[in-house]
């Protein structure tokens, strides 16, 4: 074993140059297959050691790596195959083995044969998934300069360095577990990957690893201030606990504070730009995600006309900078996500005249679970597949620190049951997609342009889900 290792999984360690070397092989066994520069690769892949080293491997021959997510079925991931035009694939999935010819991440890797130049920095590097809505996920298009930007702001944001350890539980084909992993590697932190999300091996991998920084989504935060053991874990090597991809729920931070006297650290960053704001480490407060990381431009505009509002007025939040995506693939899905060069988030909040960031609405009709985005036309298309259903909206409702729960309003045209429905939309799209609630209504409201009348459905069936 050469050099201090960067990365643990199970029972193993292994160091960079391990990783290095078999990524080299990975990439001349792809390079054999035709893989060159300027070609995407699909990879789907549970949490793993070979997951990082197939995404370097990648990038050794200047290709594209198309992250897939695990949860996904066979839909969604041929719709992701065929917008990116992947023509090689990587995994552990036999649904994505179904669809093209796959190299197991089970097979052996040979020695490298060849060193490998460094990839353009316009060139595509990562590609993930955001939900539009207007169905089917769409492909984020990151290139290896505005990828490298956002580690770089990511590193920054944190002051990560050699000497932080940290862990990953979440899914690496989402932009913060692929941003996690990346950036410790960069900068020569130690990552301890897991195989899947268990709260007390988290909090035992905290005491046991000497961890000094955790990455939390909502839900692991609320896991973390139910779980009735939580004082007995010694976690007194975090620096804080990082707060992504939903607002910070106070009631949730404080308790986990009272009871470990670890501090939060809130941040917000996006698929299409992943590092926007982040608290300062020294000052960190709950009421808002942070300032924005130097590099990132944030302007709040008008919803009515689109012009530059007064510090604390509310408006979307738009943004410039190097990190942003090169566009999405559909290609015609970025026009309108920008607006003369800059970002339109669709979120909704304001910026203080000291520079701080809040978040309080979404104008998009995206309902965000979990962190994730589910567009509802796409859960509507399965929906409208079914023989009963003469017509169908989906909307989001309050779910606490799970941020929405996603419920359907049904018209129907033959009998059929709320658990019938459920089961269609549960086979055909990730868990994270389920149906929490279905309504069955006489019609579902809509403007004569035809458009849904979501804000009435959530007025009429808007309670929040565990009442």
């Amino acid at each position: 074993m050469t050099g201090p290792t960067v990365l643990a999984f199970e029972e193993r360690e292994y160091t960079r140059a391990e990783l290095d070397t078999a990524a080299d092989g990975l990439a001349g066994v792809l390079a054999g297959r035709g893989v060159g520069a300027g070609q995407r690769v699909a990879l789907m892949s549970s949490n793993r050691p070979e997951f990082v080293t197939a995404v370097l491997a990648v990038w050794r021959l200047g290709a594209a790596v198309v992250l897939l997510s695990p949860a996904w079925k066979r839909a969604e991931v041929a719709h992701a195959l065929e917008i990116t035009g992947a023509r090689y694939a990587l995994g552990d999935q036999p649904v994505l083995a179904e669809l093209m010819d796959m190299i197991s991440l089970d097979d052996p890797v040979p020695p490298a044969g060849r060193a490998f130049p460094a990839p353009a920095p316009g060139g595509d590097a990562v590609l993930v998934f955001s939900s539009g809505t207007t169905g089917m996920p769409k492909a984020v298009r990151h290139t290896h300069a505005s990828f490298a930007a956002a580690v770089r702001h990511w590193r920054n944001a944190l002051r990560l360095g050699s000497g932080d350890r940290i862990q990953v539980a979440t899914p690496p084909s989402h932009i913060l577990g692929i941003l996690n992993i990346v950036t410790a590697l960069e900068c020569g932190a130690w990552v301890r990957l897991h195989r899947r999300f268990e709260l007390e091996r988290v909090l035992r991998t905290i005491e046991s690893d000497k961890i000094t920084i955790e990455m939390a989504v909502a839900p692991i935060a609320l896991a973390m201030a139910q779980f009735p053991g939580l004082e007995s874990y010694d976690l007194s090597s975090l620096r804080y606990i990082m707060w992504g991809a939903t607002p910070v729920t106070a009631s949730v931070a404080e308790t986990v504070t009272r009871r470990t006297g670890v501090t939060w650290l809130p941040a917000y960053g996006a698929s299409e730009l992943p590092v926007i704001a982040c608290n300062p480490i020294e000052s960190p407060r709950l009421d808002s995600v942070g300032k924005a990381v130097p590099g990132v431009d944030v302007r709040v505009v008008s919803l009515a006309d689109g012009q530059p509002v007064a510090p604390g007025e509310d408006g979307e939040i738009q943004l410039r900078a190097e990190s942003l995506m090169a566009g999405y693939l559909p290609d015609s899905a970025t026009a309108a996500a920008l607006d003369d060069g800059w970002y339109r988030t669709g979120d909704v909040g304001n910026l203080d005249a000291d520079g701080w960031l809040r978040l309080t609405d979404r104008s998009k009709e995206m309902i965000k679970v979990r962190g994730f985005q589910v567009a509802p036309a796409e859960i509507e298309t399965v929906l409208h597949g079914h023989d009963a259903v003469a017509d169908c909206a989906v909307f989001g409702i309050p779910d606490g620190a799970n941020g929405e729960a996603i419920v359907a309003a049904v018209a129907i045209s033959a009998p059929v049951t709320a658990e019938e429905l459920m089961r269609t939309v549960r086979e055909r799209l990730a868990g994270y997609k389920r149906l929490r609630q279905v309504q069955f209504v006489d019609e579902i409201p809509r403007l004569p342009s035809g458009k849904v009348l979501r804000r009435v459905l959530k007025e009429r069936y808007g309670r929040p889900a565990d009442e």
